[in-house]
């Protein structure tokens, strides 16, 4: 099954996190290189409309948010010297763009440009989220693990 496109070759690794539960790593090289909009058809870094697709968002409110860290915990373990060193909360933008460093920034979109919000419990409270903190996610990967797999797309030859 090509999910992103056709591909040429893939690899991936296995490691164990600390608590002896196995992860992978995978890299897919594809024959052809996708364009922003092609990157917005397979990635996403936005919540799905809860109305169209329950199933999903639900996956992505429980899986697919980073920390939260900064201003909502500062002790989260991403946080170095008061920054979140994954760099979120990302910046909120209507459309992908392509940079020169071989990696998207993603299509987030603010309320105001279609994007939705969406609850998620954090230590005991509800707490109301926008894009900025959603990790990119393929909507269809997603669902069939209903579970944490962040994708990303490079197009460098640079890894």
């Amino acid at each position: 099954m090509d999910v992103f496109g056709e591909t040429r070759c893939w690899m991936y690794s296995i490691e164990w996190q600390k608590r002896g539960l196995p992860h992978s790593h995978k890299l897919i090289w594809l024959k052809e290189k996708l364009h922003s909009a092609q990157i917005d058809d397979v990635i996403s870094a936005d919540f799905p409309n809860p109305e169209a697709d329950t199933e999903l968002s639900d996956i992505v409110k429980t899986s697919m948010i980073h920390g939260p860290c900064g201003n909502f915990s500062m002790n989260s373990p991403c946080m170095k010297d008061g920054r979140c060193s994954k760099k979120y909360p990302r910046q909120l933008i209507k459309e992908t763009q392509t940079g020169d460093d071989g990696y998207p920034k993603y299509r987030r979109r603010s309320p105001e440009d279609g994007g939705c919000r969406a609850k998620i419990s954090f230590r005991g409270k509800e707490i109301e989220m926008d894009n900025k903190w959603v990790v990119p996610y393929s909507p269809l990967l997603s669902k069939m693990s209903h579970g944490h797999i962040n994708v990303e797309y490079c197009k460098s030859e640079r890894i």
